[in-house]
């Protein structure tokens, strides 16, 4: 109660309407009133979490989404605001030079590549062939501020391959 009467002013909650006579109508129960009824608990998500869109509960957005899964449901859940503008997805693959740790390549895409357009780096194939390993990365570029390019993004991932090359990396 003290949390709510700290942080809600003004939330509806329980709310309920009458529905549209033409919904009636084509469920041919043309004479009656129907009622409709709601919860509201995505209006009491909103305020606990500081969600700034009721429509982002009814989104299969990976990024909302993900941040409500837990393993531990006493872990405190805080909302991490993104981007709402395009990504570039842009997958790079590469011979991995000798003594290469997975971490090397997020370490090289921490310390040489623009980070505050890197959304997601994902490892998703890794193959041998005779004595040569190769790894492919998915990168998801996306700027927070702005509408990034396919030109901006292709410039970037051309940059990364350079860097990739720099360390012993062939890419493929």
């Amino acid at each position: 109660k003290q949390w709510y009467q700290r942080r809600v002013r003004g939330l509806e909650v329980l709310g309920c309407g009458i529905l549209q006579q033409d919904i009636l109508r084509k469920s041919a129960v043309p004479n009656k009133i129907g009622w409709a009824f709601g919860l509201g608990l995505e209006r009491l998500a909103m305020a606990m979490y500081n969600v700034p869109d009721i429509r982002m509960f009814w989104s299969n957005d990976e990024r909302f989404l993900k941040q409500f899964r837990v393993d531990n449901i006493h872990r405190p859940i805080k909302f991490e605001p993104y981007s709402n503008f395009e990504s570039r997805i842009r997958d790079i693959a590469f011979w991995l030079p000798p003594n290469f740790e997975e971490n090397d390549f997020y370490d090289l895409v921490r310390d040489k590549v623009s980070s505050d357009v890197i959304e997601d780096i994902k490892l998703i194939d890794s193959f041998k062939k005779e004595d040569k390993s190769s790894h492919c990365y998915r990168l998801v570029y996306r700027a927070w501020d702005r509408h990034l390019s396919v030109e901006e993004a292709n410039e970037i991932h051309e940059g990364l391959a350079v860097e990739v090359t720099k360390i012993g990396g062939q890419v493929r």
